[in-house]
């Protein structure tokens, strides 16, 4: 299996338009003919909803028909079944959805109560099948539709089910809120990354140097690299009542708290986010035009003037355009994909 690159966004403090920002991405990806899985790994299942209508959603839902959903691609190991083959919803052109699912919430414990099984002596390959079905899933998925790229997009928490996906995780991006709570997630999120990489680490060591692994000679497993390329702040907005002064106080601070916490440096650096080469863009809040696309299933940046978008709408139009453009293109160059 030729393994293609995942690419997820994570803070474990919600509230920071991280589903909203895979969605353009993805769609800008599309855009410039490179062909994108979008996986929705959080059980809330927003991005889903971004791509598909709740009558679609909800006939996927109930109908409850293998590998249609993330859940229904794990739901097999949670007895005594094998991941199933992942169902794709083709939602654009060169744009696939691996559809999220409320009750991926239920795979969580299954991947808790493996998690030390993998590292015992014997009866090995069970625990780390589940433990790495995400990265199977995705792999499998993209390798179906000859997917240059993986995006997925997970849940605000660091329990079993983020772990897993972290594991599949080849780069990560960190979106931020310039508040006290997007700081503290970020200094929570640098030492549990190194964490679980070490700790998955440590699985794959043991896996290698167990006699069982010779019985699976042509299984892979993700390496778990887990790379931060960068971090994406939102731009003030005077819809949230605060003073300029107060968003520079803890925009401002991101620089030196990222190097500590994601890089694990000692600094005592005085730099401004706007000058930081790991701030991968600053976010503006297109206000009126997100309920705009939103209407129009659609992302910002292809929006008509028969959406409605005339006057200065078709002027932010347009520069979200150049935005979406322009960091797709700084993390292309980042993970090593040609646009």
């Amino acid at each position: 299996m030729t393994q293609k690159p995942v690419l997820t966004f994570f803070n474990n403090k919600g509230g920071v338009g991280k589903t909203s920002l895979i969605y353009h991405l993805a769609w800008m990806y599309a855009g410039l003919r490179k062909r994108v899985v979008i996986a929705d790994l959080d059980p809330q299942a927003n991005l889903t909803a971004a791509f598909l209508d709740e009558d679609s959603i909800e006939k996927i839902w109930e109908e409850q028909a293998e590998g249609s959903t993330i859940y229904q691609c794990v739901k097999p190991l949670t007895g005594v079944g094998d991941i199933a083959e992942p169902k794709l919803q083709n939602v654009g052109t060169d744009l696939f959805l691996l559809p999220g699912d409320v009750n991926l919430s239920s795979y969580e414990d299954t991947l808790s109560s493996e998690w030390p099984n993998s590292m015992a002596d014997n009866n090995l390959y069970r625990p780390m099948r589940i433990l790495s079905s995400f990265w199977q899933i995705m792999q499998k998925a993209a390798e179906n539709v000859q997917a240059d790229i993986i995006l997925v997009d997970i849940g605000p928490n660091l329990g079993a089910i983020n772990r897993s996906v972290l594991i599949a995780t080849d780069y990560v991006i960190i979106p931020l809120g310039a508040d006290l709570f997007s700081l503290q997630g970020l200094k929570n999120l640098g030492p549990t990354l190194r964490s679980w990489k070490s700790l998955w680490q440590k699985r794959l060591d043991n896996w290698t140097e167990n006699q069982e692994a010779n019985n699976y000679p042509v299984i892979q497993f993700p390496k778990g690299k887990m790379e931060v390329i960068g971090y994406l702040c939102q731009q003030h907005s005077v819809r949230l009542d605060r003073p300029v002064k107060a968003y520079e106080k803890w925009v401002n601070r991101i620089p030196a708290v990222y190097r500590e916490a994601v890089l694990n440096e000692t600094t005592n650096t005085t730099m401004k986010q706007k000058d930081d080469p790991y701030c991968l863009a600053t976010v503006r809040h297109y206000r009126s035009l997100i309920p705009m696309a939103q209407e129009n299933r659609k992302p910002i940046f292809r929006l008509t003037s028969a959406d409605g978008a005339i006057g200065s709408h078709a002027n932010a139009v347009l520069d979200a355009k150049n935005d979406f453009h322009e960091l797709a293109n700084k993390i292309a160059s980042k993970i090593k994909i040609e646009l």
